[in-house]
C-alpha cells in the first residue's frame, strides 16, 4: 500500500495532467478537481483546494474529506473547492469509483447547451456511447447533498455524467480511468461538434451495430498469433498517453513559461 505523501504525489500529478492536456486552461484553469479515495482509508479522499490553478498545484493545496464532504485535513487557509459534494457523494453511493474528475471542457459544454445528444464518432472512448450520455440537467454548482446525491443516482454505472453548461463528471477504479474519461470524453463532443457545423444535427455516426462489432473484434486480440508476446503481454497501464504526459508535468520547470 503506497503512503500518503506518494499518495498526495500521484493526486498532484493527475491534477496537473488535466491541465497539461487542455481540459481545463485559460478561464477554467482553476476551475475542476481530480479527487481519489485514500487506499487505506475508503471513508475519506483527498481533493484540490479552492483556488490554486491546476498546472500550479503542490501536494500542500490538497485537502482530506470525508464522504459527508467534510474537510478532515489540510492547511487551515486552504478552502474545500465549491462543489466537493459532487465528489463525495458519487463516491459515497458507488464504492468501486476511488477517482472522480470533474472540469469544464469547451466541446462537451458546448454540445450539452445545444442538447445535442453526443454520439461514437471515432474509436478513443467509443465504449462510453452504449446509449445517451446521462444529463443533470442545469448549469448550477452542485453544492448540497440533494444535487450531490442526484449526480450520483445518473451516472448510475456510467463512466460520465453531462452537467448541462458547466462541464461534466467522470469516474474510474484509478486516477487514470477517470482522466481518460474525461479527455475521451472530449475529444468525442468536439469531433461531434465538428460533424454538427459541417452537416448539421442529424449527422451520421458510428452505428451501435459497429461498435458492437469493434468490441467483438477488439476480443479477438489474444487469439492472433501473430499478435503472441515472446515474453510478456504489453502493459496497458500507464498508458502511452498517461506516461507522455506524466513525464511533462514532471519536468523541473513544469509548467513551461
Amino acid at each position: 500500500m503506497p503512503d500518503l505523501d506518494s499518495v498526495m504525489a500521484n493526486v498532484v500529478e493527475a491534477n496537473k495532467i488535466v491541465a497539461e492536456i487542455g481540459l481545463a486552461d485559460g478561464p477554467t484553469i482553476e476551475r475542476g478537481h481530480v479527487s481519489f479515495r485514500i487506499p487505506d482509508e475508503p471513508d475519506k479522499f483527498l481533493i484540490k483546494g479552492l483556488g490554486p490553478a491546476l498546472s500550479l498545484l503542490k501536494t500542500d493545496d490538497l485537502v482530506i474529506c470525508n464522504m459527508d464532504g467534510f474537510k478532515i485535513s489540510g492547511r487551515p487557509e486552504m478552502n474545500l473547492p465549491n462543489e466537493v459534494k459532487m465528489h463525495a457523494c458519487i463516491m459515497r453511493d458507488h464504492p468501486e469509483v476511488n477517482s472522480v474528475v470533474h472540469v469544464h471542457p469547451r466541446f462537451t459544454v458546448l454540445m450539452s447547451v445545444l442538447q445535442a445528444n453526443i454520439v461514437p464518432m471515432c474509436i478513443e472512448g467509443m465504449q462510453m456511447f452504449n446509449g445517451p450520455l446521462p444529463v443533470f440537467p442545469h448549469p448550477r454548482l452542485i453544492l448540497g447533498d440533494e444535487d450531490g446525491t442526484e449526480v450520483a443516482r445518473l451516472i448510475g454505472d456510467r463512466e460520465a455524467v453531462l452537467l448541462q453548461g458547466h462541464g461534466a463528471a467522470t469516474v474510474g477504479a484509478d486516477m487514470e480511468d477517470s482522466v481518460m474519461a474525461m479527455l475521451n470524453l472530449e475529444e468525442q463532443a468536439k469531433m461531434n461538434w465538428y460533424a454538427y457545423c459541417a452537416a448539421g444535427p442529424d449527422h451520421a455516426s458510428i452505428s451501435r451495430e459497429q461498435a458492437m462489432d469493434f468490441g467483438a473484434n477488439m476480443r479477438t486480440l489474444g487469439d492472433q498469433p501473430h499478435l503472441k508476446p515472446e515474453v510478456a503481454p504489453t502493459s496497458r497501464k500507464p498508458s502511452g498517453v498517461w506516461r507522455h504526459y506524466s513525464k511533462l508535468v514532471s519536468a523541473p520547470d513544469y509548467p513551461p513559461a
